[in-house]
């Protein structure tokens, strides 16, 4: 899995260096063996995000990109659109990306997280719940797809911003810059988001390369 997602992000024009940040040793033998760079973090850290701060802090790179591990379909072309995003308008601290939401079941699935942005296309918020509010029925809703990128300087500064209440009670990180007056970016893409957090996950996916491993 982790290779699959090393070999999309790699497809990615706009990305100079990519490396796998982990506090496994595991995994650190593991990508090492198929060719990736990977380094050792501290295992005390509370997110992922303050895990690629630590990586970004001994690296030059004035724009980094947070690519979660488990996302085996990610799309190197989503990935790009996120990064000129942020490029595009030197203003704007963090980038992210959302999706159209096809299935209305995801619309009130908590595991889910809905974005709304303004005309902007800041986020405005996110939510575990179904926002907007359809009074009506219809609408349009969009899920958050968790890929970040930021500007080094405030992914650096970004643990050290107070957790807020509604960051508390969505358990949403995301909205600790919002709660602290930051603005996000929001991207949207036609990439189905698809990570893998239990074995149900895995074999679904499995079975989507097995044509192309057959072969």
């Amino acid at each position: 899995m982790l290779q699959h997602v090393w070999e999309r992000a790699s497809q990615a024009r706009y990305l100079q260096k990519l490396i796998i940040a982990t506090d496994d040793q595991r995994i650190l033998e593991a990508a090492r063996a198929f060719g990736a760079q990977a380094r050792m973090t501290r295992s005390d850290h509370q997110s992922g995000t303050d895990r690629v701060a630590e990586i970004a802090s001994s690296e030059n790179a004035q724009v980094i990109v947070n690519i979660q591990g488990d996302e085996p379909l990610l799309d190197p072309g989503a990935i790009d659109a996120a990064v000129l995003a942020l490029t595009a308008d030197p203003d704007v601290p963090m980038a992210t990306l959302a999706k159209r939401i096809e299935d209305p079941h995801e619309i009130t699935d908590p595991n889910v997280v809905k974005v709304v942005a303004n005309r902007a296309g800041d986020a405005i918020y996110f939510s575990r719940c179904p926002i907007p509010y359809q009074r009506d029925g219809h609408g349009v809703h969009f899920k958050h797809i968790g890929l970040y990128v930021y500007r080094r300087d405030f992914l650096l500064a970004y643990s050290g911003l107070p957790v807020g209440p509604l960051e508390q009670a969505e358990r949403l990180e995301q909205l600790r810059a919002l709660e602290n007056g930051h603005r996000i970016r929001v991207v949207e893409t036609d990439y189905e988001s698809f990570g893998i957090d239990t074995p149900r996950d895995l074999e679904r996916v499995a079975a989507l390369f097995e044509p192309s491993l057959s072969k």
